[in-house]
């Protein structure tokens, strides 16, 4: 894969060896930079997987394993989720080629990460939450599900067409989305700060917080944005505290 960038697969929970197997191929056949592997519920160093890996055995030996999918993305700047359910509330699903433009059209070099779920049930709401796009792979309606390995290999297909045929110079985006563990960081302080004035009730808390997040991710929020939220943020807390100090 020809391009300045750096892309990281990331599987959620992976239970097959033969499936880790055959992902660690494909990252060598699309010459991905690193494999990294959440909470994995098989052993991705067993025989079979070295197997199925082929010439691709060194990500298995080199991959990185994290207990968090936050842990795994904390370094990644450019974050795509893949989702095979079609009904999944009100998270947007972009078309892929255009997801992978985003991804890959920037003027400094990135750190992309393609987050793939279970297989069987995929990622949840709150993990495809912490991606910037959440994209979907367009199957037969009768059978949608898609073996792991095999939708790996389409996303890792796109994506090197993208990077062979096209000049992304004239492109460049100067869009640099926040990191991802400092927006959740900033939303969990205002989340707990909007708690405490009232303006959320703790049963809803959760879900309205997932709608400003989504707006954020939507507007493509910059690491200063998110500085600039925190600000005011801290900003409320002391105004308040030194008017109830005033009072008493």
């Amino acid at each position: 894969m020809e391009t300045n960038n750096i892309v990281k697969v990331i599987l959620v929970e992976p239970a097959g060896t033969l499936n880790v197997g055959s992902i660690a191929r494909l990252c060598e056949n699309f010459g991905v930079d690193e494999l990294r592997l959440a909470s994995p519920k098989c052993n991705h160093l067993d025989s079979e997987a070295k197997r199925m890996a082929v010439k691709g055995k060194r990500f298995l030996e080199e991959a990185k394993v994290y207990d968090q999918l936050s842990d795994a993305l904390s370094d990644c700047s450019r974050i795509i989720a893949t989702c095979g359910r079609k009904e999944h509330g009100d998270i947007p699903l972009l078309p892929n080629k255009k997801a992978l433009k985003w991804a890959t059209r920037s003027r400094k070099k990135e750190t992309i990460a393609l987050i793939f779920g279970r297989e069987d049930h995929g990622l949840s709401n709150e993990e495809l939450l912490k991606a910037h796009k959440v994209i979907s792979l367009d199957t037969n309606h009768k059978y949608p599900s898609l073996n792991l390995s095999h939708a790996v290999a389409i996303i890792l297909h796109q994506l090197n067409e993208l990077n062979n045929f096209n000049s992304f110079e004239k492109y460049k985006s100067q869009n640099n989305p926040a990191n991802i563990i400092q927006l959740e960081d900033c939303l969990n302080d205002l989340g707990r700060f909007l708690l405490d004035i009232g303006f959320l009730m703790s049963h809803t808390s959760k879900a309205r917080m997932s709608k400003i997040k989504k707006l954020l991710q939507r507007a493509e929020i910059r690491d200063e944005e998110v500085a600039l939220i925190r600000g005011i943020v801290q900003q409320a807390k002391w105004a308040i505290k030194n008017k109830n100090n005033q009072i008493n």
